[in-house]
């Protein structure tokens, strides 16, 4: 039976804008631990489908072979049973026009593995999807899931604000601050409309949020309750948070009218390093030495372009 079969590994296919591609890359260090330039990657660990807003399938491994005649024995000898299955051919995007194989080609490859599979095949409601595919001259047999933009149904809140994060790049901020959430306590100190707020709620992070400005809250408030989340959201300045969190996420004050001085940042990442182990702060002006001198240190780090305009990323332990 393919159940009693444990998947080996993970191997995941990503996408993303030029533009946003070191954001991309931070959030693969940030889950998986390395560094890809490739569109496929393959690791022994699994990321949650839906998380990442780069991640687009996942195929869990359950058989591997140097070739599609060795997978296809294997397949037999594994007594592989399904009641309702499809198999689909994944195409690798890294192996360039010369190495991708043909709409006939794949849809043979497809037959040959249905075919010796005990089960029925279903093309329209299957209980499972098998995905088949070649990466790294080896051919690949596992479970397929395809991830759903989650973060897409978060643009459409009741309430707006002009320097808000994107629900896309908010999500991955996210990621790269809590990559494994259990037991995680996470505080957004400047939270403005909720963006941030909602991306960890919609994957179950304990967090809560509070801001200095009265007129923003009551909006982050009805856009949390109108995805149907819950969490604390309250009136305060970040110096005087009292409680003690895990990671804060940090979206520094940027418009017009929130200029602050230097010493109005210092003054805010040290009281995030009072109360936080970690923080991953968004800043549109060099926050180095500022980071520095609040007792932090800058692990990882990526910029963020939009045009002309650009975000910093910084990773701070």
């Amino acid at each position: 039976m393919i159940n009693q079969i444990k998947p080996k590994r993970y191997v995941y296919t990503y996408a993303c804008h030029e533009d946003e591609r070191e954001l991309c890359q931070l959030e693969m260090r940030s889950f998986l631990g390395m560094n890809q330039n490739e569109s496929k990657v393959e690791s022994e660990r699994k990321i949650p489908l839906n998380r990442s807003p780069f991640v687009k399938e996942r195929l869990d491994v359950l058989l591997e072979a140097e070739s599609l005649k060795r997978l296809l024995q294997m397949i037999k000898d594994a007594e592989i049973i399904e009641t309702t299955y499809k198999v689909l051919f994944i195409q690798n995007e890294d192996q360039g026009e010369s190495g991708k194989v043909g709409f006939n080609e794949r849809r043979t490859i497809e037959r040959e593995i249905g075919s010796t599979i005990v089960g029925t095949v279903d093309l329209l409601n299957p209980s499972i999807l098998l995905g088949v595919m070649k990466h790294h001259n080896r051919w690949l047999l596992g479970y397929y899931h395809k991830s759903k933009a989650i973060w897409l149904t978060h643009q459409k809140k009741p309430n707006n604000y002009s320097t808000a994060l994107s629900t896309r790049l908010a999500r991955a901020i996210v990621n790269i601050a809590i990559p494994l959430p259990n037991g995680i306590k996470a505080i957004d100190p400047c939270c403005g409309i909720g963006t941030v707020l909602i991306e960890a709620l919609s994957m179950d992070i304990h967090i809560v949020g509070r801001d200095i400005n009265p007129l923003v809250l009551p909006g982050a408030r009805e856009n949390i309750a109108h995805f149907g989340y819950h969490t604390e959201v309250i009136l305060g300045n970040i110096c005087d948070v009292s409680a003690n969190y895990d990671v804060a996420l940090i979206d520094m004050p940027y418009n017009l009218c929130s200029v602050i001085t230097t010493q109005e940042k210092l003054k805010m990442i040290q009281s995030a390093r009072r109360f936080a182990q970690k923080a991953v702060i968004v800043t549109v002006e060099p926050m180095d030495s500022v980071v520095s001198a609040a007792g932090f240190e800058i692990v990882d780090r990526c910029v963020v372009k939009k045009g002309s305009f650009k975000r910093e990323i910084l990773v701070c332990e």
